[in-house]
């Protein structure tokens, strides 16, 4: 099996896993073709496509957990977090558009599976990348 084949591989358990978990969710909630679209992206990724994926979570990770520390979601440390954050989005959606931005950094706040995973970064993290992500989205 070549490398391709074999990240192939990878990628496509990647949404496989993602939809048994969020499959009926997601779909319930974006409707099949976003979720088809997203899943299509992440099946075509390359390796140097996810590699970026993995570079771009930690750097907006590490830069929401410096600018959290720091206290104010508008100050330019929070809104570079959001900028790294829609770009990280943007290797998954086929679409950005300020109001999903907005509306996944809400589900981050309300649901206590992403909210937990976020303020593992520090507790109230997700609560100040929704703060920030609006204030970035009403520029």
């Amino acid at each position: 099996m070549s490398e391709k084949e074999n990240f192939q591989g990878f990628t496509n358990n990647l949404v496989d896993d993602n939809e048994k978990k969020f499959g009926n969710e997601i779909r319930e909630k974006y409707g099949d073709d976003t979720v088809e679209r997203s899943n299509a992206k992440v099946r075509e990724m390359s390796l140097e496509q996810y590699t970026e994926s993995e570079r771009l979570a930690k750097e907006y990770q590490e830069c929401l957990k410096e600018a959290f520390a720091q206290g104010d979601p508008a100050s330019d440390l929070a809104q570079k977090a959001c900028n790294l954050h829609r770009q990280w989005l943007c290797l998954f959606w086929d679409n950005y558009n300020k109001e999903a931005h907005m509306g996944v950094t809400q589900m981050y706040v309300d649901d206590p599976r992403f909210g937990d995973y976020y303020d593992k970064i520090a507790p109230g993290c997700a609560v100040f990348l929704r703060d920030a992500v609006a204030i970035y989205c009403a520029s």
